[in-house]
């Protein structure tokens, strides 16, 4: 069982995506979607959010992606922000 959210941000000009990944643990995926919901009220913003199911393959895929599209006021960073904070999730620079 996954014992960590991992996270993944992917920005261009004016869209801004977060990828948060819990595999197949109940108590992180409920974790996560806490946060969301809670920044969601918090700010009154409204990212699009999909779903990556696990598969039998690959359990530890299985999470959500959240993204913003049009955002020139950069609100996303905030947002990502707070739940990466709420989460405790520390943010590595990729190689």
């Amino acid at each position: 069982m996954t014992d960590c959210i991992k996270a993944h941000v992917r920005m261009e000009e004016r869209y801004e995506g977060l990828s948060l990944t819990y595999g197949d643990n109940p108590e992180l995926k409920s974790k996560v979607m806490a946060a969301i919901e809670a920044v969601k009220k918090e700010t009154g913003l409204e990212p699009e959010i999909f779903g990556n199911p696990a598969t039998k393959e690959h359990p530890e895929r299985e999470g959500v992606y959240l993204e913003f599209h049009e955002d020139a006021q950069r609100d996303a960073g905030d947002f990502f922000e707070r739940i990466l904070h709420r989460l405790g999730v520390v943010c590595e620079k990729d190689d």
